[in-house]
């Protein structure tokens, strides 16, 4: 999504404009979006989501399948328009980030300095006249200060069921024939563990909050399907007819 991603500060950048956005091309060759569990309860009804694992940060994150293979994100119509009723908050940020920067540890909002979004010519100017960062920074600020307060708690959420031994590897085959497309490297709550957790972890569970994130991703696996007929749609001779899904060695029927 980033392909140059660069500081913002006035005196390289005051003349700097941003243009309401035009389109999500941008995003159109990403098939996960990262989710926040504040974002599970409506990204559920249209999204599978799933969790990848980080293995540079030890931890696991949740992401909304877009696709059911790399570079296809089959809610990138093709005039570039978002075809579903919710966009995922990492793509709504586009084109800026906070990242952390290291000499000084702390964070600065950057952004993708190729975006066709930011240019000198037309939009709303980032900066006043004085070089003070003008009302569209200080909402983008406060946009992604929540962003990261929000994945905070998300990390927590994950690390918490991380603990509980709460998810198994999910391997979905989708069928066509004889032909049979493999994914996986992607994991899912495991819905018998979860009603194996001991009363008091239950309840912590249900004190945390995390009940609705929950059952929100299990639910959402059944979006699946939904990917199933968009890749159809887009893809003609490429239609599934079956697909099987299984998750992990001893999963009991989170997926069946």
């Amino acid at each position: 999504m980033f392909t140059k991603l660069v500081p913002l500060n006035s005196s390289q950048h005051k003349k700097m404009k941003i243009r309401n956005i035009q389109g999500f091309g941008f995003a159109s060759k990403f098939h996960v979006a990262s989710v926040m569990v504040h974002e599970f309860v409506r990204a559920a009804a249209i999204y599978p989501i799933v969790f990848i694992e980080d293995k540079t940060q030890d931890v696991f994150r949740p992401v909304a399948l877009l696709g059911l293979k790399a570079g296809e994100n089959l809610f990138v119509d093709t005039d570039n328009k978002w075809a579903a009723s919710y966009v995922p908050a990492i793509i709504r940020r586009y084109p800026f980030v906070l990242a952390k920067n290291k000499e000084e540890e702390k964070f600065a909002i950057c952004f993708d300095e190729d975006s066709e979004m930011i240019n000198e010519n037309d939009g709303v100017p980032l900066f006043n006249e004085d070089g003070s960062p003008a009302e569209v920074i200080e909402n983008v600020k406060r946009y992604l200060t929540e962003l990261q307060q929000m994945e905070a708690i998300t990390l927590d959420f994950c690390q918490f069921m991380a603990q509980n031994n709460a998810f198994a590897p999910m391997n979905m085959r989708v069928r066509k024939a004889d032909n049979v497309q493999a994914i996986g490297g992607c994991y899912v709550i495991n819905e018998e563990r979860l009603n194996n957790l001991s009363d008091e972890r239950f309840l912590e569970l249900r004190k945390k909050r995390y009940l609705p994130a929950v059952y929100s991703h299990l639910t959402s696996l059944a979006q699946i399907e939904r990917l199933m007929q968009l890749a159809g749609e887009a893809l003609p001779e490429k239609s599934f007819d079956t697909i099987d899904r299984v998750a992990g060695e001893e999963s009991g029927h989170v997926l069946h």
